[in-house]
Formats: structure tokens, C-alpha cells, sequence
């Protein structure tokens, strides 16, 4: 009996994934908007990664007779899938011009199949939708199935990632990749259309570079450089030379009732090229989890090498009281506003965090960040006495409970500084918190405050630069 065969559905690219079913392009799950002739010449070029498809192949599949300026037609179909993806001519992470021959699609292209047998022989599928795309011509890409062979899938299954390892291992052998020693994580996207869910977004995105942060082989951007780019629709590129770091980490969170979606992909620059790309899913009281996943696999990604220390860092990984952890969160995001309103705030999501998990080390070095601030005159929020007797109290907990925390040591350092004048053990402090977690940018720059407060301003200055990450408020 003949077998139906089936089509490829969708391809998947990066966070960007086409459903030639639907006609439909998403990013991270969620849907971009692309003109039905824009999205054809999308799928066609991803039929053929790495090909070149020529001027006249397009003209033939999506403008066959047409009276119209093909030209025009074509030029405009092309910037709206490069607008569509975040691509440019001129650094092309995407599709690549071939001057007056045709374009390239760039980046390496997943097949995802719908679960369903697929017959692999002669030329490949042809879509259910006629109407959308044509047959598939022979001499496809080269990442297709041979059509000789016989093999059952299980078998051809195996070869192909065989060969795709083989292919893999010689390439990067041939092209390493060139050295990444400083990034930028970018404020991840909140996909829930919520704004009273930003406090969520953002939190996800301090977390992702506090955890890369502790990785001394390469400087991690800090937390208010980086904010400064959310919701900014500049070239990565342009951003990555603003920030002058070799690569950059964008992405998405979902958080829905229980469940919690990260998304991410690194991209190296100036070549504009994604190297990895993944989403994780899980429990909401997986997140720290999740979190420390992305953070494992971006420094795998990058062949950055971990001391001991690190890898525990990374490996630490503890399940959170889903209902102290959303405290948490939101008491960061109030502490960064950095108002008198905002730190009343920050105090009372923070002793939520307390309630709901007395053993939250963290909840309690934010508690005491918080109290620290608000005794300082700028704020006024509390009397300096009791801003200090608070803040000590909270950073001692932290670190009763967590010795490893360095934002805790760097709680206590602070408090100390400002309010205690016990300026070695202050260092002390200081010293073993950026040795704890060294892309904590508040810690430089406390610590930077705290030299310059002493009278040695050639390495208060000297602490400032060492990072590269840091601007006038942490």
C-alpha cells in the first residue's frame, strides 16, 4: 500500500520557529507578525539553508506572470522578513545578500516534526497547502534525508546524528570560536502581556547575571547598564559596541500559575551569530533551577573554565516556597526604584518572603539592603539608628543561614560603612563577597565607595574600572 508522505511542517531556527501549516512565525512561543508573501519567501529560503537561492527562483515560485516591479516586490518582501526577525543587511544574522544573484539564509535550521511517520523518498513532501508553497525541488539542502536510502527512521535517525556530530566536530575544529570573555544579559521579555508581571521579567533577568556574574573567566555586564536597554529596539550589534562586550544573552520569561518558561540564545558579535538557543520549562518552585540550567549552558557554550568554587555555584540549585520567592522578587524590584515609596515597599515584600520561608538567606540580605537605604539622608525613611540596628540584624541572619551568599557579606560590609564606621571589618567583608560572586556589580561599587571613603582614591578608582560594568548606582 502507498504511503502518504508528509510534509515538514515547521522549521525551527534559533527562538524563531515557521509553521508552514499555518503560515505562522513565533519567537519564543509567541507570534510575529508577517504578511503572507513575506512569510513564502521566508519558507523558501529555509527549505535551503546555507544555499544560495537565486533571484530568479523566487520570481518563478512567488511571482509567476506577475505585470507588477519584481524588484520592488522583492525588496519589500525582504525587509519585512529582516524587520520581522531582527536581521539587517548590513551585519546579516539571518539572510545574507548575495548581490545580483540572490540571498542566504545564514543560521542552521532544525526540522520539528509533528510525531507522525514520514515517508523519506525522491524529492521530499510537498505541503498540504499548495496554495502557500509548491513542491520542494529536487537538490535540496544537503541536511535533508538521502533519498536512497531504505532504512527504517530509527536507522536513518542514528546515521543522521552520527553524521551531524561528525560534521559538528570537524567544523569546530576548523572554526573555533573566537574567545568570549565579556557579556551582556539583556532584560528578558515578559510574554504574559501583564505589566504588573514586569517585577518577574526583571527579577529573571538579575538572576541570570547574578549567576554568570560568579563566573570570574568572564565579565558579566551589571544589572543598571544592562536596564538601560529594556524595551530598546537597537541592532544587537549596536548594543553590544555600546556595552563593549563580545556577546550578548537575550530572551523571554512566561510565568503562568505554576509554571514557569524561560527562553534564551547567546549571540557572539560583531558577526552577529547565534550560537545557542534553548528554552527550559518547569515548576515555578524549579525557577532557581531553571535558572542555574541556562547559566551551565551558557558557560559551556562560551568553553569557559570553572574553578571549584564556581561549579558548586552553578550546581546550587535549591527548590523555592514559590509564594517567598514571588516576594522576593518583587521586593528587588521595588528596592532598584531606589525612592523613599520604593523602599517602604521593598521592606514589606521582603518580610512577606521572611513569612512564607524563615530559612530565605537572600529575602534577608534584601531586607537588610533595604533598611541600609532607607536610614540615608537621600531617603530619610528611617532614623540612622535604627536604619543600622535593622540592616545588621538582617545581614547577620543571611549569612547565619548562608555563609556562601556574597550579596549577604556585602549587606553587612554596607551597613557597617555607613552607619558603624567599622571600616576593616567593612573590607573584610567586601573583599570575601567579590570573592564569593565577582560579577556582583553593587559590591564593586560599595566596596569602590568604601576606598575612596578611606582616602585611597587610586584603587577606589582602580575597583571601579576592574569590572567595566558599572555606572553611577548599582
Amino acid at each position: 500500500m502507498k504511503q502518504t508522505v508528509q510534509p515538514f511542517r515547521r522549521f525551527k531556527f534559533g527562538v524563531f520557529e515557521a509553521d508552514l501549516r499555518t503560515g505562522e512565525l513565533t519567537k519564543l512561543g509567541k507570534r510575529v507578525k508577517l504578511q503572507e508573501q513575506p512569510f513564502q519567501l521566508l519558507a523558501m529560503l529555509l527549505e535551503k539553508p546555507g544555499e544560495l537561492v537565486i533571484r530568479e527562483e523566487l520570481r518563478e515560485r512567488l511571482w509567476p506572470k506577475t505585470l507588477v516591479d519584481f524588484d520592488h516586490g522583492l525588496n519589500k518582501a525582504i525587509s519585512k522578513v529582516r524587520e520581522a526577525l531582527g536581521d539587517s543587511a548590513e551585519n546579516p544574522r539571518f539572510i545574507e545578500t548575495v548581490a545580483r544573484r540572490g540571498y542566504r539564509f545564514l543560521a542552521d535550521v532544525v526540522v520539528v516534526h509533528d510525531g507522525q511517520p514520514e515517508t523519506i523518498a525522491g524529492d521530499l513532501a510537498v505541503h498540504e497547502n499548495p496554495g502557500l508553497l509548491q513542491p520542494i525541488d529536487a537538490g535540496t539542502s544537503a541536511r535533508r534525508p538521502p533519498r536512497a536510502l531504505g532504512w527504517g527512521l530509527f536507522g536513518l535517525g542514528s546515521t543522521l546524528v552520527l553524521a551531524a556530530s561528525v560534521a559538528w566536530f570537524f567544523h569546530s575544529w576548523r572554526h573555533p570560536l573566537s574567545t568570549i570573555r565579556s557579556l551582556a544579559v539583556l532584560p528578558l521579555e515578559n510574554l504574559s502581556k501583564d505589566a504588573s508581571q514586569d517585577y518577574f521579567a526583571d527579577g529573571m533577568t538579575d538572576e541570570l547575571i547574578t549567576h554568570l556574574g560568579q563566573i570570574s573567566a568572564i565579565r558579566v555586564i551589571s544589572r543598571t547598564s544592562a536596564m538601560t536597554y529594556k524595551n530598546a529596539r537597537k541592532p544587537l550589534g549596536e548594543i553590544a559596541r555600546e556595552l563593549n562586550v563580545d556577546a550578548v544573552v537575550e530572551g523571554s520569561v512566561l510565568h503562568s500559575g505554576e509554571r514557569v518558561r524561560i527562553a534564551a540564545q547567546l549571540i557572539q558579535v560583531p558577526a552577529d551569530k547565534q550560537i545557542w538557543a534553548e528554552s527550559y520549562e518547569g515548576d515555578f518552585r524549579d525557577t532557581l533551577a531553571l535558572q542555574s540550567r541556562v547559566a551551565r549552558a551558557i558557560a559551556e557554550q562560551i568553553r569557559a573554565t570553572l574553578n571549584r568554587q564556581e561549579q558548586v555555584a552553578l550546581q546550587k540549585s535549591r527548590a523555592v516556597n514559590p509564594a517567598a520567592y514571588e516576594a522576593y522578587l518583587k521586593g528587588r524590584y521595588f528596592w532598584n526604584k531606589r525612592t523613599g515609596d520604593g523602599l517602604r515597599t521593598a521592606v514589606e515584600y521582603f518580610n512577606h518572603a521572611i513569612e512564607a520561608d524563615p530559612t530565605y538567606a537572600e529575602a534577608y540580605s534584601g531586607l537588610a539592603d533595604s533598611y541600609a537605604l532607607s536610614g540615608d539622608w537621600e531617603y530619610g525613611v528611617l532614623s540612622p539608628q535604627d536604619a543600622f540596628r535593622k540592616a545588621k540584624a538582617a545581614a547577620t541572619k543571611a549569612l547565619a543561614l548562608d555563609d556562601s551568599l556574597g550579596e549577604a557579606h556585602t549587606s553587612l560590609a554596607f551597613a557597617l560603612d555607613l552607619y558603624g564606621w567599622d571600616w576593616e571589618t567593612a573590607e573584610t567583608e567586601y573583599k570575601l563577597a567579590i570573592k564569593l560572586n565577582p560579577g556582583y556589580a553593587t559590591a564593586h561599587l560599595w566596596y569602590a565607595w568604601h576606598l575612596i571613603l578611606m582616602g585611597r582614591n587610586s584603587e577606589g578608582l582602580f575597583e571601579l574600572r576592574r569590572r567595566k560594568a558599572l555606572i553611577l548606582f548599582p
